[in-house]
């Protein structure tokens, strides 16, 4: 990836690729979503690490518009960092909802989130 372009462009060429990658700290391991070059903390030490995909509904909205409602989900990642997504395929869930990610292809890919069933 072209990490002289910046952090975002790196994210974007992975999501291209259909990978969800996001960065973690080397020294510390702490995860760190949206791409930046310093972490939250300080660490400037961030590799791309695969994200599990695995994530909990912290808060969710729809937007009704003519055209149909649209969703607006904060995720929290299983590796910490929270997240601004869709829940695709449905208008809305409840609050703590366990979701896996995917990459939506496209002209600008995005990561979306499908719900998924806990096992029992």
């Amino acid at each position: 990836m072209d990490e002289a372009a910046g952090p975002q462009r790196a994210y974007e060429e992975f999501l291209r690729a259909g990978r969800f990658m996001i960065q973690r700290a080397r020294r510390t391991g702490e995860y760190v979503f949206y791409p930046r070059t310093l972490s939250p903390s300080g660490e400037v030490d961030l590799d791309w690490v695969e994200a599990s995909g695995l994530g909990t509904v912290y808060a969710i909205t729809v937007n009704r518009r003519r055209d149909g409602a649209v969703n607006v989900a904060l995720v929290d990642l299983d590796e910490g960092p929270r997240m601004m997504t869709t829940i695709a395929g449905v208008e809305t869930v409840p609050i703590g909802t366990r979701v896996k990610a995917r990459v939506e292809a496209g002209e600008t890919p995005r990561v979306v989130f499908d719900p998924v069933e806990e096992p029992r």
